[in-house]
This record gives structure tokens, sequence and C-alpha cells, in this order.
């Protein structure tokens, strides 16, 4: 069995680092599958339900404090390694979006651009993505200064405003440059 990994959220200033590890079961609908980002926000909720009923999966997470101490590749990088072993199966190969893969990896291959090659790592982007953008969304339920709603964690105007007239919370990045350059202002 092939699991697919990719990751969410590194390019935010705000919240954690997601990546989601799926294996496809023989039902799934493969011509949903595609990159995350090439579908509508509605439309990719409805097809991680799909993909969720359909397959193997699980999700990692890195927390924001994990992102600090560790540098956001190694965060990144955590984050996978915690999705993949979280599988409740194991994998026989494990194909990876991006050029690096976390460290006691057996039987792995990195894809660059692979969440939009590899039906499997579109289907573990689409999942991460959708966590990810729920949890921001909760998250602005409580932050509503900085309109992760819609911009999920991301550098938007909108954001970069609320962080400039509000200040940081404990879930943006501090160390990030856009963050620490408005903390230091």
């Amino acid at each position: 069995m092939t699991a697919g990994v990719d990751e969410v959220g590194r390019g935010c200033l705000a919240g954690p680092v997601v990546s989601a590890a799926v294996i496809l079961k023989k039902g799934i609908n493969l011509k949903l599958l595609k990159d995350s980002k090439k579908i509508s926000f509605k439309k990719r909720g409805e097809i991680s339900k799909h993909i969720k009923n359909n397959s193997y999966f699980a999700i990692g997470t890195a927390s924001v404090e994990e992102i600090l101490n560790l540098n956001i590749l190694q965060a990144t990088l955590l984050s996978m390694k915690r999705a993949i072993e979280k599988l409740p199966v194991k994998p026989s190969l494990t194909l990876i979006d991006g050029n690096f893969a976390p460290r006691g990896l057996k039987n792995y291959k990195t894809i660059i651009n692979g969440d939009e090659k590899i039906k499997v790592i579109s289907a573990a982007s689409i999942i991460a993505k959708v966590y990810r953008d729920r949890f921001m969304i909760r998250l602005s339920e409580k932050f509503s200064n900085y309109a992760w709603e819609t911009n999920f964690g991301y550098g938007t105007k909108e954001h970069l405003d609320g962080l400039k007239k509000f200040g940081a919370t404990a879930h943006h990045r501090k160390s990030f440059k856009p963050v620490h350059n408005i903390l230091s202002s």
C-alpha cells in the first residue's frame, strides 16, 4: 500500500503547520483528486469527506511553539512524521510532496509538485487543507481582528492590518519576518 503525504500552512503567519497521510481504498473517485489549491473552499470540504470515507488517513500537526523552536522546515517534517505514524495501516511506500522527508523514514520518495502529479498526494493535500482551514476558522471566532476565517493565517492585507492595530496573539509565528517587523516597529 502506498501512502501520500502533504502539508499545508508553511507560509502562514499564524497557526500550526498541518500534514495529512493518506492511503486510498479501491472505492475512491480518482477524478476528484487534484491539488487542493485548485479546488474551491466548498468543493474541497465535500471531496475531503469522500476521501475520508474511502481511505485510511491521519493528521499530524506542529504547533506555533514547535515552529518557533525548530524552524518551519523541521516543524513541517515533524508534522509529516506524526501523520505517517498515526496511520492505522502501515504503508509499503510513502510518497511525499516536496523535496524533504522526515528522518528515519524507510521506503519513501519525495516528489516536487507531487500534489499536482500524484493522486494519493492530492488526497493528502485536500485533507490537510480542509483540516487547517477549519481550525483557523474556529480560531477566528476568538480572534476576529485578523480575518483568519478568510485568509487562514496567510499574510493578507487584512491580517497585516490586524497585526499593526492589535498586535500579535499566541497563535502568531513571531519569528516570521512580517510579524517580527510589525512587532519591532
